[in-house]
């Protein structure tokens, strides 16, 4: 007679990770997350998988031209997510995080010998089958001041941010 498993990854991360994989989330295995992470793990962002998707998925229409931010830009709209002003505490970190990512980053850039302010966008509102969807399990985030981590069960992702 088989006994049922009661380790908390067969009765609730594996049946969660299969379900949001059949919603089109790309699993990574934990390794393949800390190297999109470029191997540290006091940082949350998937900056590889964020620079890739967003050079693509933010263009600048103007005079009826579509132009790319530079690369200079992209590396600007990062480094906002990833310096939020946690100094002035965590509301005020999650007010800002928020604004990024539902307002986006204005982000000053040439096009056609014109300087204007252009909005970057973190993540695609209107058309959320624009955005690139992951998911990983055991995602260890090493903790603020400390040498210990914290390990999420599941981390969700949209275009690299969890």
């Amino acid at each position: 007679m088989d006994i049922p498993s009661f380790k908390e990854d067969h009765i609730s991360q594996i049946p969660a990770l299969q379900l949001l994989m059949k919603m089109d989330y790309k699993y990574l295995t934990p390794d393949e997350a800390l190297a999109a992470r470029g191997g540290r793990s006091s940082n949350v962002l998937l900056e590889g998988i964020m620079k890739e998707h967003l050079r693509e998925a933010n263009k600048i229409s103007y005079k009826g031209k579509e132009f790319y931010f530079t690369d200079t830009n992209i590396n600007t709209a990062i480094l906002a997510l990833r310096d939020l002003p946690i100094q002035d505490g965590y509301i005020q970190a999650n007010i800002a995080f928020y604004d990024l990512i539902t307002l986006g980053k204005s982000l000053d850039q040439a096009v056609l010998g014109d300087k204007k302010g252009f909005t970057f966008q973190y993540i695609d509102w209107k058309k959320p089958e624009n955005n690139v969807y992951h998911v990983t399990e055991e995602y260890s985030v090493l903790r603020t001041n400390r040498t210990d981590t914290y390990r999420p069960d599941v981390v969700l992702f949209i275009n690299g941010i969890p």
